[in-house]
């Protein structure tokens, strides 16, 4: 594409490779910086703020009809200071900007356009546009802009009062109370929303949500409840069978368009792949289905084949969109088959791949196209077929590699290989839960080596946590999201290690948080840190989405290390957050997953488990052979100052001590005598 190389702009200067995307456009786009939003007011122009991201098709679609035109880039630039945002980067800019967006229509998506007066109060904005839509509605602006700047400054009053109002948090100041009769009404009003014939949440799209499924799996065995047990297993099933599943690469994509799994909107997010790693290896653990194993090695692979570099960090996510065999762009033209092709690849065994995989009716996408798809267990499978579970996995071993083969001849989907903080410590801490539960120890190098990346490279003189890495550079301030994530990651790498070091870590970035993103009123942390000049409101995140509320992540942390540090402060501040959002989080349990979480921790007994003495790592890797949600492990191989640890170190013993805010029972020298002193229910 010839005309695309005539033209360059200030996005050449970025690394982002969302941003780079669009730095041949004609379109004169700057990114958000102080020195952007100082121009828009010295020459009084409006801002026009697009918001999308690397993996998003409908981006894509409109940056080809709209953006890559010369003649709507001349409306553009005569009118407009024109801003591209990368949502992944900059949470915050996106956040201010779609709840805009979503006050003014209803609804809210990618990508994300936005109008607003020079000094950032927006007036105006939608998704996708078609370029006639587009480019009408930019003229109308416009010229509202220069003959009545005073109804576009009401416009902007009115909704930037919207935006400030919108999502605050205020103290709760009645007593913080949590029982199960609450938690159980909860689980009752959210039970209507869910597909337990298909799982996930009824209707379509389909996300996994696995914040939500992890915490019902804690809820089904804390509370010995068969009907939800049944639930969670029948939603991860099914998800492992979908078409949402790569069966051929491995990996999970983003969402399926349809009700049952089967079709994808193709992109592979590294947020989705890691916390699904963390939900599939707890499931595991508490069913010990093969299948959920499976689905954790094979996703592992997948990250390590096409979202990891050897330095330790990972990438962000591949395209939903690659050439086609006319040159074309098309979504899911990486993934997808026609009978011919699987015929010829697979040969003698094609009858049986095309029942395991369903290349019929039910796997059929559009077109002469089928995306594979399983209906039913191996066991069953097998039966039905009359082969072995052997034989079985062995010709699908064979069948994997010769697609896998011949797909990578075809056009790979684009990476965006920029690292982001919170999404590596989301896999960071996958990595750990599946050393934890399968006890690989390839798991915990890769986690700790990624762990060392994030200390080495993504960590500031000043103590805090940068967001981005892309070619040596990071230029963007994290978000709180950053800090409870690697917080968490570090607290559960703590756990599985028992090097403090990654506790003092986890310490040092929730005092950080204190110190850059608290708001005494509420007890609650905003999204942006206390230098970020630049926004027109400051927002307090606590809706549990794919990936939970950064205040939610908070919160647990706090909770813990409370429990860690005998720190009053924590412990009290864990409470106050989940009190503010109880009653949102009762009345409306899927979006709140990871606060319920939280409540569970208050219902029953919690346990600090301290292991002391040389054996420690061996009896921890016992201790973790069960489920047991309600518990947190602190240990040493010798003295420890950690308040958990003080007066319990006897040389020449290993001693387990089960004990309750820190009122121990008997100590005990074998785990089964450990574990019989706890209980999992509530």
């Amino acid at each position: 594409m010839e005309k695309e190389h005539q033209f360059t702009n200030a996005l050449i200067n970025e690394t982002s490779p969302y941003l780079l995307q669009h730095a041949h456009n004609p379109v004169d786009w700057h990114a958000w910086n102080d020195e952007t939003l100082e121009l828009a007011k010295k020459e009084n122009k409006l801002l026009l703020i697009s918001v999308g991201y690397a993996a998003c098709h409908w981006c894509h679609v409109m940056e080809h009809e709209s953006f890559e035109d010369s003649a709507v880039a001349a409306i553009m630039n005569e009118h407009f200071i024109n801003v591209k945002v990368d949502r992944e980067e900059r949470p915050d800019v996106d956040q201010v900007y779609m709840n805009a967006v979503q006050l003014l229509t209803g609804s809210g998506g990618w990508p994300l356009n936005c109008v607003a007066l020079p000094d950032g109060r927006p007036i105006w904005g939608g998704t996708y546009f078609p370029k006639d839509n587009w480019t009408n509605a930019l003229t109308q602006l416009a010229d509202l802009y220069e003959k009545e700047p005073q109804k576009a400054e009401e416009y902007a009053a009115k909704l930037t009062e919207g935006i400030q109002q919108s999502g605050l948090v205020t103290l709760n100041e009645e007593e913080a109370s949590f029982d199960t009769e609450e938690l159980q009404t909860a689980i009752e009003a959210w039970m209507p929303t869910m597909d337990e014939k298909n799982g996930g949440r009824k209707g379509a799209p389909k996300f996994p949500m696995p914040g939500n499924i992890q915490f019902l799996l804690r809820y089904a065995v804390q509370s010995q409840n068969e009907q939800i047990m049944d639930y969670v297993n029948t939603s991860l099933t099914q998800i492992a069978y979908g078409g949402i599943f790569d069966h051929v690469g491995g990996g999970f994509a983003r969402y399926s368009v349809d009700d049952h799994w089967h079709v994808p909107h193709f992109e592979k997010m590294l947020y989705d792949n890691a916390q699904l790693v963390s939900l599939y290896s707890d499931a595991y653990l508490v069913t010990k289905n093969p299948l959920y194993k499976e689905v954790v090695y094979e996703t592992i692979k997948f990250v390590e084949t096409e979202l990891y570099k050897d330095i330790g960090a990972f990438y962000s996510s591949l395209d939903a969109d690659s050439l086609n065999e006319e040159g074309e762009l098309e979504e899911g033209a990486y993934y997808v088959w026609t009978k011919e092709e699987l015929e010829q690849l697979i040969g003698a065994d094609y009858t049986l791949f095309s029942t395991y995989y369903n290349v019929n009716g039910y796997g059929k996408w559009e077109g002469d196209k089928y995306h594979l798809i399983r209906s039913i267990s191996k066991t069953d499978f097998c039966e039905e077929n009359n082969i072995s579970l052997e034989d079985l996995n062995s010709r699908i071993e064979k069948w994997h590699e010769i697609l896998l083969t011949a797909r990578n001849k075809k056009d790979r989907p684009r990476l965006d290989d920029k690292t982001l903080t919170s999404w590596n410590a989301l896999m960071l801490k996958g990595y750990i839960d599946a050393y934890r539960v399968f006890d690989e120890e390839r798991f915990l190098e890769m986690a700790l080596k990624n762990a060392h990346f994030i200390i080495t490279k993504m960590t500031k003189e000043d103590g805090g946590l940068y967001r981005n890495f892309k070619d040596g550079k990071s230029n963007i301030e994290a978000y709180l999201e950053d800090y409870a994530t690697v917080t968490d990651a570090f607290i559960n790498l703590y756990e599985v290690t028992l090097d403090e070091s990654w506790l003092s870590y986890a310490k040092q970035f929730t005092d950080y948080s204190f110190d850059h993103f608290y708001d005494e009123s509420s007890k609650m942390f905003f999204f942006t840190s206390n230098k970020e000049k630049g926004l027109i409101s400051k927002k307090v995140e606590t809706d549990d989405n794919v990936i939970p509320s950064s205040n939610s992540i908070t919160a647990n942390n706090l909770f813990k290390l409370g429990h860690y540090y005998a720190n009053k402060h924590y412990a009290e501040n864990a409470k106050a957050m989940l009190n503010n959002v109880k009653e949102n989080s009762i009345s409306y349990g899927s979006g709140a997953s990871n606060w319920l979480n939280l409540y569970s921790n208050y219902l029953g007994n919690y346990y600090e488990v301290a292991i002391v003495g040389s054996d420690a790592p061996v009896k921890l890797k016992e201790l973790n052979a069960l489920y047991i949600p309600n518990k947190l492990i602190v240990g040493s191989k010798k003295e420890s100052t950690l308040p958990l640890l003080a007066y319990k170190y006897n040389e020449g013993e290993t001693t387990i001590y089960v004990c309750i805010d820190g009122a121990c029972k008997l100590p005990v020298s074998e785990t089964n005598k450990a574990l019989k002193q706890m209980s999992n229910s509530y």
